[in-house]
């Protein structure tokens, strides 16, 4: 027996294999560089894209809308190797039942994985349509052609269209990796601004976010956290609050509290009784604050070597130069606190969360509630942001814990404002030291660099990292937690961006993984980007100077990157960098710069800026910023990102820093930790060096390191004072004192 594509393709209905990449495999971005990775672990061409009756084309994606715009930038894609219009296209949300499994959306490699492995199904879906086409319609393949989805002949409209040959039904065949893609010349959709698809509904008040989530005899439910991490449970008085108006069930399992109420309001105030009606045993063992960076050196680390390149010239170093630099814990500060929906059911469990991994928290849950993975599914749904791992994984997770008890009904999990900040995993803390010997004639020929950290990654990597969850650790039997995580180069954890770009005899690189972690850490935005490239870009200033050297011209005459050269000579040029004013003016202007990662993409800052003599405050003026990260899928997108991270960046470096005592986090609210003001916020101009016959780069993260130098660097130019450690508050600040 016989038969066409056409035949097979309608008889196969709805059929749709799925082929799904381990929850806990992470990919590295020498990998996402070298292949495309969502492809080779999702290669069913139907787990990407589906021709839907109505005329339109639903894209499936694992990376999920943190407010960054990939779904946007994604829809892109599609639509042009598709060659429909954008308007067409559908961008689902990642669901575990039905969507790639693409891990975490994570280390700006969106578009470099999910975007390629797109663009190719795309161009596999169309190429399959006009062999469909040309069967339908008696002719070559090569005498067509599409617009809009509409089939021509001839230059002519046929009345075929992608919606006749395949509304409804399924591929069933596989995405080849080589598949042909669009010549970069021919793109019309691709590297054009278009509006934002998640815009809309937040600007006019739709259902636009996971706390807008209403469902059917939905109940709500509170936490009642420990004072600390490490507090445990003595004795609480639960039945009093048991009694009250509209409470529905009080848990308590270990030191996990939580109510169950009627309505949200009526949750609060139990929670609010709950809280000052329990004892805990309250620990004094974190370390001092003003000495953090002494204690990671002190404390038991592991030490990984990164890089240890011996000299490859007999030049000798004549002088020497070292400096120490930390930077402090730091809050993702997302502005919604985190929130979850679960509904336990006899079909099994389902999640609604703003988790950046859907599959990896779908086998933590399953081992946290001792369900079968296959009997939870995990469902995104947009928050206002979160900059990494913030709560969002811990509150799905207690959601899912509260229903498992209370099951039949939706229950709708918000944290408060004090639990995100209180609760949520920070930034790790670091500690670096650099050392350079100079040659006669200044430049840098010996490099030896030294960073103290603990892990900046603690993520629910699936079942193995289920131990990391709140709930997992405070429930009356706990799930061990994993050994602190070092990521390996070339993305690093704590290491990122440790390796400088710039070129020097001999160079040594070590991380010393701290052991202990005295406050919970994980993942925020850029990792150990932003404390490195601000101590490397830092140090750069300082020896520069000690050699009366232009730091622009110091940096070039350590560099062979032709990108990074010119990204830094455009920058010096939009700069207007002769026209610098004295150091010690008051007025101070200041260079940052790194290529993210040392693989995605090259960012330059300049940062001019005006420090008050009086109260040591700093006001930023203007920044100047330049991008190249290849082919720019979406201009306007793409200065988002980077006037997105400037911003966060210049708070971070400027204000952002958690406080503790000896037993607990004291920064609850936005009084006590601070954040920069829309009055705060400088102009921001930048420049895209667009390479559209280069791959797209990550660009989410560039930003962070090369801005906190800048500031440091330009605070330095304006004061004639260097200062090592973050933030750069008018006390360290103040010129008089």
């Amino acid at each position: 027996m016989t038969t066409t594509r056409r035949e097979f393709l309608r008889n196969s209905g709805a059929l749709v294999v799925y082929f799904s990449l381990p929850a806990s495999a992470v990919l590295s971005v020498a990998s996402a560089l070298a292949q495309d990775p969502g492809l080779s672990g999702n290669a069913a061409l139907d787990t990407w894209i589906s021709i839907e009756a109505g005329g339109t084309v639903r894209i499936s994606s694992g990376k999920v809308e943190l407010g960054q715009g990939i779904r946007t930038a994604l829809a892109q894609i599609a639509a042009e190797e598709l060659d429909i219009d954008l308007s067409r296209i559908s961008m689902a949300t990642v669901d575990t039942v039905r969507s790639p499994d693409e891990s975490y959306t994570f280390s700006s490699i969106s578009i470099m994985q999910s975007g390629t492995a797109i663009r190719k199904a795309a161009a596999e879906a169309r190429r399959i349509l006009l062999e469909l086409a040309a069967e339908s319609l008696g002719s070559p393949v090569e005498s067509l052609t599409v617009q809009d989805g509409r089939i021509y002949r001839a230059a002519k409209v046929t009345q075929v269209d992608y919606w006749s040959l395949l509304a409804g039904q399924s591929f069933n065949t596989a995405v080849p990796q080589d598949i042909k893609t669009k010549p970069v010349g021919e793109y019309t959709i691709v590297g054009k601004s278009v509006k934002r698809l998640d815009i809309p509904g937040k600007v006019y008040g739709d259902a636009a976010f996971l706390q807008d989530l209403r469902l059917d005899g939905m109940v709500h439910a509170r936490v009642v956290r420990p004072p600390a991490d490490r507090a445990r449970l003595v004795a609480a008085d639960i039945a009093s609050i048991e009694a009250m108006d509209g409470v529905l069930k009080v848990i308590c399992d270990g030191s996990f509290m939580a109510i169950i109420a009627k309505r949200e309001f009526q949750a609060v105030k139990a929670a609010e009784q709950l809280r000052a009606k329990s004892r805990w045993l309250l620990p004094e063992d974190l370390p001092d604050e003003a000495g953090l960076p002494a204690w990671l050196r002190s404390e038991k680390a592991k030490t990984y070597p990164i890089v240890h390149k011996e000299a490859s010239t007999t030049r000798q170093a004549v002088t020497s130069l070292s400096a120490s630099y930390s930077k402090p814990y730091i809050a993702h500060a997302a502005i919604s606190p985190s929130a979850a929906v679960a509904l336990k059911s006899d079909d099994g469990l389902t999640v609604w969360t703003h988790a950046q991994g859907m599959y990896p928290l779908r086998g933590a849950i399953a081992r946290v509630v001792g369900l079968a993975e296959s009997q939870v599914r995990c469902i995104h749904m947009e928050a206002a942001g979160c900059f990494g791992h913030n709560g969002g994984d811990d509150a799905a997770c207690d959601a899912a814990a509260i229903a498992m008890q209370f099951p039949g009904r939706p229950v709708r999990l918000q944290w408060s404002r004090a639990d995100e900040f209180q609760w949520e995993p920070y930034g790790s803390a670091m500690s670096i030291e650099v050392k350079a010997g100079l040659d006669q004639k200044g430049h840098i020929v010996e490099w030896d660099y030294d960073l103290w950290s603990c892990t900046h990654s603690s993520r629910p990597r699936g079942a193995p990292g289920a131990g990391n969850l709140l709930y997992a650790q405070h429930r009356k039997n706990p799930i061990e937690q994993p050994p602190p995580a070092s990521i390996p180069q070339p993305a690093g954890g704590a290491d990122r961006n440790a390796v400088p770009l710039y070129v020097f005899s001999r160079t040594r690189v070590d991380k010393h993984l701290v052991q202990r972690m005295p406050l919970k850490v994980s993942a925020l935005r850029g990792l150990g980007a932003y404390g490195n490239v601000f101590a490397i870009e830092s140090f750069m200033d300082e020896a520069a100077l000690s050699v009366n050297a232009d730091p622009f011209a110091y940096r070039l005459a350590h560099l062979k990157d032709v990108r990074a050269i010119d990204v830094l000579n455009k920058l010096r040029e939009l700069s207007n960098w002769s026209d610098r004013p004295k150091t010690g003016s008051g007025d101070g202007w200041g260079v940052g710069f790194a290529r993210f990662k040392n693989l995605t993409a090259w960012v330059g800052i300049v940062m001019k800026l005006r420090v008050d003599p009086e109260t040591g405050k700093v006001r930023l003026d203007k920044v100047i910023a330049v991008v190249d990260s290849g082919l720019i899928v979406n201009p306007d997108g793409t200065r988002a990102q980077l006037e997105g991270g400037i911003i966060q960046s210049a708070s971070w470096t400027l204000k952002e820093q958690v406080r503790f005592t000896n037993s607990a986090i004291q920064s609850g609210d936005w009084i006590s930790y601070p954040i920069l003001g829309f009055a705060e916020v400088p102009d921001i101009q930048i420049e895209i060096i667009d390479r559209p016959d280069q791959p797209p780069l990550g660009l989410g993260e560039a930003a962070q390191g090369p801005t906190a130098a800048a500031i440091a660097n330009a605070v330095f130019h304006a004061t004639g004072r260097r200062i090592r450690d973050l933030p750069l508050t008018p006390e360290r600040v103040t010129m008089t004192g």
